[in-house]
């Protein structure tokens, strides 16, 4: 069925309600080609010649020209475009010219991974490389195998976890690899950002460190989808400088992108129909009409619930046909479902953003993406997973009842203008780089002179692991203290608060794991968690064996964790006037207490009662922009006969939901508190990376504030609600139960920070 035709039954279905706002009719490209001046080994060039490619984009013919040149490039391009090329045609020319070079291919998932296992050795099969000299190394790789891969292995396909645990840490037993390391290969470089790409730094210099060591200095090349900082955010990343190739050579089918605003079922407090209900409808709509499908949702529990929605719709046969799929599962189950969809026998998959990258799962369809994903450059890569073939597609956002998604439903052109936002991180940040300091020593003692090459924060952090006793000075080295082992088994690089298990006490066994930032939001006693379409509820948390015990339940709800946040002021780097707003940027203290959670029924998300929690407070340092509200601000509320603590609640409600278009980070990612009575007895708000130390989304605030003034008062002046809705000034995550909030002071407050005349 073409796209145009599945469009035109839904908005003739009996029971279409105007939910349609805008359809994005991306038309077909043709491709660009470009000349290669590069002279290829000819066993690869013969090679390239029976897989069908006789001329390269130009692009990818620019990409390869430099690095065999062994300048580190970064390729800037969405999604389908043919970065694999890139590095691949460079590191296989390699291979043949020099019998003891190497390469290292670093993918941010599992499922990337082994993709490209298949591809690479497809292409270098038939007399180029043996398949043994290609082979994945991470957590899925047994152990009988590992001796032999560093034996053997010319290309190494890793991830940014066993790199960290498994490869560095051991790098007396790789030295015949990282001797030969000529390429280093970060695939879907974007998805580096934030705390995993603040580790991913720190992890990139501790290889360069030990190359160094081994006499090799590798080449880097960064592969992203569209970001607005590409070249600057891979030198950051690698600490290396890079040559920019940006291009859209690549040809691709025309593609129907729709924008799905579920209906307003109460019109007074704006709700509207759930996301997931429709997210989950449009799978089935999908799968009937024999429509290969992705659903993508922004969390696990969602995936889980999107899920159980579409098998209790469908028939028997045709929910066999579907599955969830997400990170968590173990390995032997992500891979069953991964070729059952590669093969066919599966049409439609709920995932989370652990299929958004390159993987290539087959001629897609459609995809759906179950509310914004928080950027635009993750909104393109997912929808870009259907029509890889060339065929029309659909890709089709539903939107959630909260301030971004509704921002964009009502400016599409936002999101269609192609105003890709920058990529942030800290490799600097002292919670992330300290334990970085003790396994960069722990593999190799440091010298003193190598404090300023690891960070500008460095040498205080030295000191201070000296002054701890973690660090000790010998003959003008520092070695780690004797009784530290295996530092990086200790850190957690996808997150600031480890992992926590999940087990089963019904089935017995591991269900899977969870980050521990959330652990106690998702793991509380009470909680009710998805896995694999059932449900669990929590009986007994252990925090001190990092530990929570489910039991298999039959329930018609979920349950979400309701926090309170305290903050403080402990320094301030920054500070500026916005006309008559001082606004600060600086450093803060950060007190989360979950206090409670709630029950809501599946589907119709009826709010079902609430119970309270005995968990203990967590504190954390982090960095934030604030600022205060003066005399004037206050009359104006006051004026226009509305609250001001409910303007100031709801005002810092609805910037927390528009930053994200600011920074290349989620809605998750930032926290937030209003306070009638801050430093100086004024009237102040906060916004606060949600991260210990921070990772530059604070900074990004407080860089564009007029900006993000200015998109908020637009956000909210131009929801239809009466008295603020989810879509403008409520947030789910609020722990006051969004009480007080007052849209009509947020107003006054948005029009005085943004030097907007007020409304007659």
């Amino acid at each position: 069925m073409h796209p145009s035709a599945f469009i035109h039954q839904l908005i003739t279905a009996p029971d279409y309600e105007g939910e349609l706002v805008h359809v994005e009719c991306i038309p077909p490209s043709e491709p660009i080609y470009g000349e290669l001046h590069t002279v290829l080994s000819p066993k690869l060039v013969k090679r390239l010649s029976k897989e069908g490619v006789s001329q390269l984009y130009r692009h990818q013919a620019n990409a390869v020209d430099l690095l065999v040149e062994r300048h580190n490039v970064v390729v800037n391009a969405p999604s389908a475009s043919g970065k694999s090329l890139c590095y691949q045609l460079p590191t296989l020319h390699m291979a043949l010219e020099d019998p003891l070079a190497t390469a290292m291919y670093m993918f941010p998932t599992k499922a990337l991974a082994q993709d490209q296992l298949r591809s690479l050795r497809s292409l270098s099969s038939r007399g180029l490389l043996p398949a043994s000299c290609i082979d994945t190394f991470d957590g899925d790789t047994s152990q009988d195998l590992r001796a032999g891969i560093r034996k053997r292995a010319r290309v190494v396909l890793t991830n940014p976890d066993m790199l960290h645990v498994g490869i560095l840490p051991n790098h007396e037993l790789w030295s015949r690899y990282l001797h030969g390391l000529r390429y280093v290969v970060l695939d879907e470089a974007h998805v580096y950002r934030g705390v995993l790409g603040s580790h991913v730094a720190n992890l990139i210099r501790r290889l360069r460190r030990l190359c160094a060591l081994y006499g090799a200095s590798p080449t880097f090349v960064c592969c992203s989808a569209t970001i607005a900082n590409a070249e600057e955010h891979a030198r950051r990343l690698c600490g290396v400088d890079f040559k920019l190739v940006e291009a859209e050579d690549g040809p691709h089918g025309e593609k129907y992108f729709a924008l799905w605003n579920p209906a307003i079922v109460n019109q007074s407090s704006g709700l509207r129909r759930s996301h997931n209900s429709e997210a989950s409808s449009f799978l089935c709509k999908l799968i009937t009409r024999n429509l290969r499908s992705l659903v993508f949702a922004r969390t696990r529990r969602l995936a889980e619930l999107i899920y159980l929605y579409a098998r209790e719709r469908l028939p028997v046969e045709l929910a066999a046909r579907i599955s969830p799929y997400r990170a968590g599962y173990l390995a032997g189950d992500r891979r069953k479902i991964e070729q059952d969809f590669v093969e066919g026998r599966l049409d439609g998959l709920v995932t989370t953003s652990a299929l958004e990258l390159g993987v290539d799962i087959g001629d897609l369809d459609a995809t759906v993406l179950a509310g914004y994903p928080g950027n635009v450059a993750s909104t393109f890569q997912q929808a870009g997973r259907s029509g890889r073939s060339g065929n029309p597609s659909l890709s089709v956002l539903v939107a959630q009842n909260n301030p971004l998604d509704q921002y964009l439903m009502r400016n599409p052109n936002f999101l269609f203008s192609r105003r890709f936002e920058e990529a942030l991180l800290n490799p600097n940040n002292p919670y992330i780089l300290e334990p970085h300091v003790l396994c960069a020593a722990w593999e190799r003692p440091l010298m003193a002179e190598e404090a300023s090459e690891i960070g500008e924060n460095a040498p205080g952090l030295l000191d201070s692991l000296m002054e701890r006793g973690l660090l000790r000075l010998r003959r003008g080295k520092l070695y780690p203290d004797p009784g530290l082992s295996y530092p990086a088994q200790r850190v957690n690089i996808r997150a600031t608060g480890g992992s926590y298990k999940v087990m089963d006490i019904t089935g017995g066994g591991l269900l899977e794991t969870v980050d521990g930032a959330v652990a106690l939001s998702q793991l509380h006693p009470g909680a009710v968690y998805l896995h694999q379409g059932d449900s669990y509820r929590v009986t007994k948390l252990d925090m001190a064996a990092r530990t929570a015990w489910a039991e298999r339940v039959d329930v018609d709800y979920y349950t979400q964790a309701r926090e309170l946040t305290d903050i403080r002021p402990t320094a301030v780097s920054r500070e500026k006037w916005c006309g008559e707003v001082h606004v600060c940027l600086g450093d803060v203290e950060v007190t989360t207490h979950v206090v409670a959670f709630k029950r809501k029924r599946q589907f119709t998300e009826e709010y079902l009662g609430e119970e309270p929690l005995d968990l203990p407070e967590t504190t954390f340092q982090t960095r934030a922009f604030w600022f205060d509200v003066t005399s004037e601000a206050i009359g104006k509320v006051e004026k226009s006969r509305a609250s001001l603590a409910g303007g100031l609640h709801a005002c810092e409600h609805s910037i927390i939901a528009v930053l994200p278009l600011f920074a290349l980070c989620d809605r998750n990612d930032i926290g937030g508190v209003s306070m009638m009575s801050g430093v100086g007895s004024v009237p102040q708000v906060f916004v606060y990376d949600a991260y210990p130390g921070g990772v530059g989304i604070a900074d990004m605030g407080y860089e564009t504030v007029e900006r993000l003034w200015r998109a908020t008062l637009e956000l909210v002046r131009e929801c239809p609600c009466v008295e603020g809705c989810p879509s403008c000034i409520q947030s789910p995550k609020c722990g006051n139960n969004n009480e007080p909030l007052d849209k009509e002071g947020a107003i006054a407050l948005l029009e005085w920070l943004s030097r907007v005349p007020g409304r007659p």
